[in-house]
């Protein structure tokens, strides 16, 4: 079973990015789960959801506490929640920033993980023109991770959003998934 865990906050659609990238496991032949966990529900408040993907019936329900990927949506998080915990070892790490790692003072992570960065804000506001940062995290998840394919996750923008939304957020997707692919051979 491969596991998920997404940070960020209120608002910014993190309950939403697991919902998709459940559906495009789906849309896959997979087994996957979605599932969100609140503290105060409110604009602006950390907010953890789950997604689970697996060849066979997942009966699992409790929140992941070992994930295999973490994907950040919001850098102010950093230092502010143990976002890191339980990630295993060599596990991956998409996080929402055009900084380094180094820059944000966690060049130890390198080391550890399979780390990358993306600027989803931006690309997010050139192509949805809101500051929303989900459907491109999860192009650069597809890239790096291997588990869910571009494809996928732009059929399940499609079922998620309506037709002009939906397109904006594809063109976000595709841009980050193209820069991972091409961050991952220069």
């Amino acid at each position: 079973m491969f596991q998920v865990r997404i940070h960020g906050r209120g608002g910014q659609g993190v309950v939403t990015a697991a919902e998709m990238l459940s559906i495009a496991a789906f849309r896959q032949g997979k087994h996957a789960q979605a599932f969100p966990s609140f503290g105060s529900e409110r604009t602006g408040a950390p907010v953890v959801a789950y997604c689970r993907i697996d060849d066979k019936e997942i009966r699992v329900r409790e929140p992941i506490l070992a994930p295999d990927a973490l994907i950040i949506q919001d850098p102010t998080l950093l230092h502010q929640v143990d976002l890191f915990s339980g990630l295993t070892l060599r596990g991956t790490i998409v996080l929402n920033t055009t900084r380094t790692f180094e820059a944000l003072g966690l060049g130890e992570l390198v080391q550890k993980y399979r780390t990358y960065t993306v600027g989803a804000t931006e690309l997010a506001l050139k192509h949805v023109g809101r500051p929303v940062p989900n459907a491109a995290l999860l192009g650069a998840f597809a890239a790096v991770a291997g588990i869910v394919s571009l494809e996928a996750v732009c059929a399940a923008i499609g079922e998620k959003f309506s037709a002009k939304l939906a397109q904006a957020n594809i063109a976000a997707t595709t841009a980050a998934y193209e820069a991972m692919r091409h961050a991952e051979t220069a």
